[in-house]
């Protein structure tokens, strides 16, 4: 293999990955990754070092802006361009390509299920917190002190700015279920760049939450980043295909931190028919013969899927002490 897709594994961290230079060798060409390489750069210093012309500079600019693997800050003038930062960027933007080819989409999807295991325990050892959180479904949450904007999905929505819906890209690659694909709703900054590559389809307000309100009865978590600036995404996930949550489920490796609520039983209102134990994909909930349904609080990632389906309306959402927020020890 061409030492340049070695070396762009290697810069974002897998260069021993022979998986992750395959894919960079197929959605660049070897111009394309001499560019790459160049990074970061203006236009102006890129004709400067490559001695390509500034319109075919500019072509390939774009070209990989498309591609999901070159991203402009425009808070330059001429702006500065970037390769992906990381693994789950250049994941997230370049399986939504739009020719990617089937090869492509196989081999990620590959890697997911043989290495990414591995990587993500190494990041869960490195990192101080995880760096995607859970928040709650979008009912009312009678909370003891105030549901942080960042953790009321309707307050991301209806202060966003801008709004746009992608493919989800996991389920694009595992297609393990027949969930819906049109699901991964990009705020602001992250609706901007996929509407610009074409990748984005723009949302109202209404249509974002009428997304949120349908992945909540096809049983989708809500994740964010876990910071308090929520401004690039806010999937809907299943338990099956997404980057988080079958390692969580099956290996127990958590990249995804929990709400800061968990699911609570009345047991006066409970019936003890069962419903939220196919709603909830973390073991957290048992129910025995005539008693009311138990909730284990710490196996509760607070998404309050359970909550959506009751049919007595005997669960709620309540906080955790610990559980809390504190974005000052994020990464």
């Amino acid at each position: 293999m061409d030492s340049r897709y070695i070396e762009l594994a290697n810069r974002i961290g897998l260069g021993q990955s022979n998986r992750i230079a395959k894919l960079f060798e197929i959605i660049v060409d070897p111009e394309e990754a001499q560019l790459l390489l160049a990074l970061p750069g203006t236009p102006p210093d890129l004709v400067q070092t490559l001695g390509f012309s500034e319109a075919k500079v500019a072509s390939m600019l774009q070209t990989l802006f498309v591609k999901g693997v070159v991203f402009p800050s425009l808070k330059t003038d001429p702006p500065i361009y970037r390769m992906c930062r990381d693994l789950v960027q250049f994941h997230d933007a370049s399986i939504l390509w739009p020719d990617s080819p089937r090869e492509f989409l196989d081999l990620w999807q590959d890697f997911m299920e043989e290495e990414w295991p591995e990587v993500a325990m190494t990041l869960n050892k490195l990192l101080p917190r995880p760096f995607t959180r859970v928040i709650p479904v979008g009912v009312t949450i009678e909370a003891k002190t105030h549901v942080l904007a960042f953790e009321d999905v309707r307050e991301i929505i209806e202060k966003a700015r801008s709004l746009s819906v992608t493919k989800c890209t996991c389920r694009l690659t595992a297609h393990k279920c027949d969930r819906t694909l049109e699901a991964c709703l990009q705020i602001n900054r992250g609706a901007d760049y996929n509407l610009a590559r074409g990748t984005g389809r723009r949302l109202t307000k209404e249509q974002a939450l009428e997304i949120v309100r349908q992945a909540e009865e096809d049983g989708l978590i809500h994740v964010v980043m876990n910071k308090q600036n929520v401004d690039q995404f806010i999937c809907n996930c299943c338990p099956c295909c997404c980057q988080t949550m079958p390692i969580l489920i099956k290996n127990n490796i958590s990249v995804v931190e929990p709400s800061r609520f968990a699911a609570k039983v009345n047991p006066d209102h409970c019936t003890a028919c069962g419903t939220c134990l196919d709603r909830c994909y973390f073991g957290a909930i048992a129910v025995q013969e005539n008693e009311a349904a138990q909730v284990d609080e710490g196996r509760c990632m607070g998404c309050g899927l359970c909550q959506v389906t009751c049919p007595s309306g005997a669960l709620s959402m309540e906080e955790v002490r610990g559980r809390d927020f504190v974005p000052e020890k994020l990464f």
